[in-house]
């Protein structure tokens, strides 16, 4: 991923500097010897999480549907998405994440447990989708899988075997047995989120708690043979909490860590989020003032990382970064 997200406001700045004169006469100076940034394809990767149809009844339908499907995702699906040509697909959530056991979503279908979708809805969803039909998905779409640990409710073993699952090509207990479930070669999972939102959903947890438990999970995670290594995320802020990224800079140490997530909605009110169409005009400015707030935390945020972080080896992630407003009624599963 890229290198601290402020080089997304320095890209023109990298180029030249403007000084404004008046209103009709200004001077631009062209610095063409100077390297320009590179910003990262990663900024703009995508999202699947379990909440409303987003997954079952939404991309996923069931190898039996009669929708055309690969493995259970819908076609057409396959193909708008290879035409937008997605970085990266994180998955299986947010608050999600850190209730779901990945090995109640291997193996044959009709073995597999059943989940009560405690944060979004409690609906029973039966695991028909787990980590084979996601990872064969990101294959189809040459996108970079980003999974997201489960921290919350999970243990330490649970995380590091999911690593050894999808990662490991040689003789192990987790490799031989994703051999069994028919996937020979591993499929080489780089970036992996250990924990989600851990201030909240994850476990309501203080961050030197949660810095802790990170370095506990991390250290176990090993990497199995993937050759670009392990991308570990830590749980980061959520939106304005600049102490949660002072503590978690402050004691993970670097080389346990890549990453540091950030989690902004542009939201008018959690209490009354306001409708997804038909919005009034106020709604709607009120939310593009939210959202250029992020630009504050992004500035806020690095801020803090570079006191501990001289070298720049840890960069900011937003892998969270939207709008969210009132379900449309009957939509709901």
């Amino acid at each position: 991923m890229m290198n601290k997200l402020q080089l997304i406001g320095a890209f023109v700045i990298a180029f030249c500097s403007v000084t404004v004169l008046n209103a009709q006469d200004a001077t631009i100076t062209v610095k063409p010897s100077e390297d320009a940034p590179t910003i990262s394809k990663h900024i703009y990767g995508h999202f699947a999480e379990h909440l409303g149809r987003s997954i079952y009844d939404g991309f996923y339908v069931g190898e039996d549907s009669p929708i055309p499907n690969t493995d259970g995702v819908r076609n057409d699906l396959i193909e708008a998405l290879k035409a937008i040509k997605i970085p990266n697909l994180r998955w299986p959530g947010g608050c999600f994440a850190d209730t779901y056991h990945w090995k109640d979503g291997i193996g044959p279908q009709e073995d597999r447990p059943t989940i009560v979708n405690t944060w979004w809805g409690g609906v029973t969803e039966d695991n028909s989708f787990g980590t084979h039909n996601f990872l064969n998905l990101c294959e189809a779409l040459d996108t970079e899988p980003y999974l997201a640990g489960n921290v919350g409710s999970g243990t330490v073993k649970e995380l590091a075997d999911w690593v050894q699952y999808v990662n490991h090509d040689g003789t192990s207990p987790m490799a031989d047995l994703r051999k069994e479930n028919g996937r020979e070669k591993s499929w080489g999972v780089t970036y992996w989120g250990v924990g989600n939102e851990m201030w909240g959903c994850g476990g309501n947890m203080e961050p030197e708690f949660y810095a802790n438990l990170y370095r506990q999970y991390a250290t176990f995670m090993g990497s199995w043979n993937n050759e670009a290594g392990l991308y570990r995320i830590a749980s980061g802020a959520n939106s304005a909490d600049y102490n949660w990224t002072e503590v978690l800079m402050k004691n993970i140490p670097k080389n346990l860590i890549d990453g540091v997530a950030l989690h902004h909605y542009s939201v008018i009110d959690w209490g009354a989020k306001g409708p997804d169409v038909t919005f009034s005009e106020e709604q709607y400015f009120t939310t593009m003032k939210s959202s250029l707030f992020m630009d504050e935390l992004i500035t806020k945020h690095v801020a803090i990382m570079d006191k501990y972080d001289k070298n720049k080896e840890v960069d900011l992630v937003v892998d969270e970064w939207g709008g969210w407003y009132e379900v449309q009624e009957g939509t709901n599963p």
